[in-house]
């Protein structure tokens, strides 16, 4: 009797551990499979320049704009993977917040923060009158761009590219990328206004965040 209950518990424990008739040695191999045999999580989609989800072609600049978040949260100007303007860096502020850029090289002219509210608009318009010919200009709004704006600070920057300036008013969202001498109207543009009735943030509209490619400019003067 010892002997059948002895062979019978052996076959349960051998048919358990083989997966049963015809199992072959699934459980076995369950018990001993390596790391490289275990289910592993999807990868992570790759992140190129300023986290663009495809790279830029050749002679082109990857870039990344944000604006700020209500009061709270300070806008993030990117170009070829350099943090131009941001929190950390501690060089933004109320306002616009604004790179210029050689349009040719790539490289960091200048970056600056104007109070649009409490500040003197000549500021502005001394930093962006003598821009040269192939200059790129990155701006990122915070909090309010626009109060302190007025006519000819709207038509520097339309003849930057933005269509959207000239309705530009207190405390709207706006990312803009332009440069000194173009003949067209920016592609790379975004504008929401303020309003109660569609407002993320109790008195602000949400934050906008743009990204792209630029093509090299072939000459500056």
């Amino acid at each position: 009797m010892a002997l059948v209950i002895s062979v019978g518990l052996t076959w349960l424990v051998a048919s358990i551990l083989l997966g049963g008739p015809g199992g072959g040695f699934p459980r076995i191999q369950q018990l001993f499979a390596g790391p490289e045999n275990s289910v592993t999580a999807e990868p992570r989609a790759r992140k190129y320049k300023c986290g663009l989800p495809q790279p830029c072609p050749e002679e082109h600049l990857a870039f990344r704009v944000v604006s700020g978040a209500a009061n709270v949260i300070g806008p993030k100007i990117c170009l070829e993977d350099r943090m131009l303007m941001s929190s950390v860096k501690d060089n933004v502020g109320r306002g616009l917040n604004i790179a210029l850029v050689n349009g040719v090289s790539g490289e960091l002219i200048e970056a600056r923060a104007f109070d649009m509210w409490a500040g003197d608009v000549n500021d502005l318009l001394k930093f962006i009158r003598p821009l040269h010919e192939g200059t790129l200009v990155f701006v990122a709004s915070y909090d309010d761009p626009a109060t302190k704006m007025n006519e000819e600070t709207r038509k520097l920057f339309s003849d930057l590219g933005s269509k959207n300036v000239k309705d530009l008013a207190f405390r709207d969202s706006w990312v803009f990328v332009g440069a000194k001498g173009v003949q067209n109207k920016s592609p790379f543009e975004q504008h929401v206004k303020n309003s109660k009735h569609s407002n993320k943030y109790e008195g602000w509209p949400e934050a906008l965040e743009m990204e792209g490619c630029i093509p090299r400019r072939t000459t500056a003067s």
